[in-house]
């Protein structure tokens, strides 16, 4: 018969079991979002945006992200400047887009607000610009608050476009006729 300091301790090997599940359980519930920092730069711990509505004339200057989470206040302002001007309708426009813009001004090393020429988009808007023949996607990404067109006062838009593409965040579009840039959230792909 072994003596109890010879046996096996198994109670190590559950805990070690446990843990490991309850690890595993916890990553699955609480994935890890998309992050736009680089891994030696630290995150922010606020995260403003400077927005003008180019068809409004509305502006915001909002710290939408404080003390590890985004401001609900600040969060109704931008989906209110971003909202569809032909329209009103508003719709939350996705906190990516908006890390991907802070990314993108500091990228730039500028403080200039971004002049927003498109947020979001309704569907019914959509639709009638495609129907008006102005290069519209059916299932655009504005339709779900995760485009928008843009330029910067003082960069130039090649710069602008380089800079967005550097992040590799998303989609960015080059419309130089129409002098924007369009970047979302989707998959990293340029036209």
């Amino acid at each position: 018969m072994a003596a109890a300091s010879e046996k096996p301790d198994r109670t190590l090997g559950r805990r070690r079991f446990l843990k490991v599940t309850l690890l595993s359980a916890l990553a699955a519930a609480f994935p890890a979002t998309r992050s736009l920092a680089s891994p030696s730069e630290p995150a922010a711990p606020v995260k403003a945006l400077s927005l003008f509505n180019t068809h409004t004339g509305e502006t915001i200057r909002a710290a939408y992200w404080e003390n590890g989470r985004c401001v609900p206040d600040a969060l109704a302002g931008i989906n209110r400047v971003l909202r569809d001007h032909r329209s009103g309708e508003t719709h939350p426009i996705d906190p990516q887009l908006l890390d991907l813009l802070h990314a993108l001004s500091r990228k730039m090393e500028t403080r200039s607000p971004f002049h927003v020429i498109s947020g979001y988009r309704s569907p019914t808007t959509n639709a009638a610009l495609r129907e008006q023949g102005r290069g519209v996607a059916s299932g655009s990404l504005h339709i779900v608050g995760k485009a928008i067109d843009i330029r910067v006062p003082g960069v130039g838009l090649t710069d602008l476009r380089s800079s967005a593409l550097a992040l590799g965040a998303g989609g960015v579009g080059y419309y130089p006729r129409s002098d924007f840039v369009h970047v979302d959230v989707g998959r990293v792909r340029s036209w």
